[in-house]
């Protein structure tokens, strides 16, 4: 199994995006951006405040119907601490899209009045839509717009081009395509990020990156793999922190193929079948309500 901690994903039309991004700022009221209500630092862009500039910006914790509904509250808090508008949301269920374009309209009250000042009522308010791959974006559109705009699929990369959607008379939206920064310093949002499927399965070891999830759970949510794999967390390998390099995780993979029954000739077991099936559950939501980052305020 090969590491991730160097995990590189930026092709060239995400460096084209960056750009369009900045090109179009001039033609929007407001930023929506988009982040993974379980990994709201991994999934934040580094780039965007130079990204944005001064246009108003509001935070929408997507895709929070799976993660733990405490420490989402405790980012709600966190952002509202910072003078900063968020709102929980899940987009495929609809979960709190409803209270989008009033909390909008809140956002820029006072420009909304400068344009009914100056004759420009029911101007259409411009909002540009970004985000990591993967987050929701389309799922968003779609949701606001009664329709599928936007082409949905649970895989990154699938925006490719900007699109402007209308919604209604009230609203204009301009979904930009999802946007990674040129690298990954901090070697855990790599791994978090490719956990929820941001970065493209096939430049990623599944094996490694099961292990390293395996891990997470055991240090956070220690009942779940006992209670969703029916494993026993005992007896588990004895290594330095510094050193652990995966040994724990994989041990816990082989008892998730054994216990599931994933073997190959001459009783082998099937790791990879068993790490591709940990991290689709994961992704999948069938684990539990669950979140792999608290507000830094928060740790201990």
């Amino acid at each position: 199994m090969s590491e991730t901690s160097r995990i590189q994903w930026f092709p060239g039309h995400m460096a084209k995006t960056r750009r369009l991004m900045m090109s179009n700022l001039k033609l929007v009221d407001a930023v929506v951006e988009i982040k993974d209500a379980r990994i709201p630092y991994a999934s934040s862009n580094p780039e965007m405040d130079y990204l944005v500039g001064g246009k108003p910006r509001l935070i929408l914790l997507n895709k929070c119907d799976a993660a733990d509904e405490n420490i989402t509250s405790r980012w709600l808090s966190y952002y509202t601490s910072k003078g900063i508008h968020a709102l929980a949301t899940d987009c495929r269920s609809g979960r709190n899209v409803n209270k989008f374009l009033p909390l909008l309209k809140e956002i820029l009250a006072e420009q909304i009045e400068k344009w009914n000042a100056r004759g420009m009522v029911g101007r259409p308010i411009r909002i540009m839509i970004v985000g990591i791959p993967n987050v929701g974006k389309s799922s968003l559109i779609n949701r606001l717009a009664g329709s599928k705009r936007t082409k949905v699929e649970d895989r990154p990369g699938v925006t490719r081009g900007k699109q402007w959607v209308s919604l209604g008379t009230e609203v204009e939206l301009l979904d930009m395509p999802g946007v990674l920064w040129p690298k990954f310093e901090d070697k855990l949002v790599g791994e978090r990020l490719a956990f929820t499927g941001a970065v493209k399965d096939d430049v990623m070891d599944m094996e490694y990156l099961a292990c390293r999830l395996l891990e997470f759970l055991l240090s956070d949510y220690s009942d779940l793999i006992i209670n969703r794999y029916g494993i026993s967390i005992d007896n588990l390998p004895v290594v330095d922190d510094e050193m652990m390099g995966c040994a724990v995780g994989y041990e816990l993979l082989q008892r998730v193929g054994k216990k599931r029954g994933f073997l190959i000739s001459g009783g082998e077991i099937n790791t990879e079948r068993a790490a591709i099936t940990v991290i689709d559950e994961f992704r999948g939501g069938k684990l539990r309500r669950l979140s792999l980052e608290i507000p830094k305020e928060d740790k201990k």
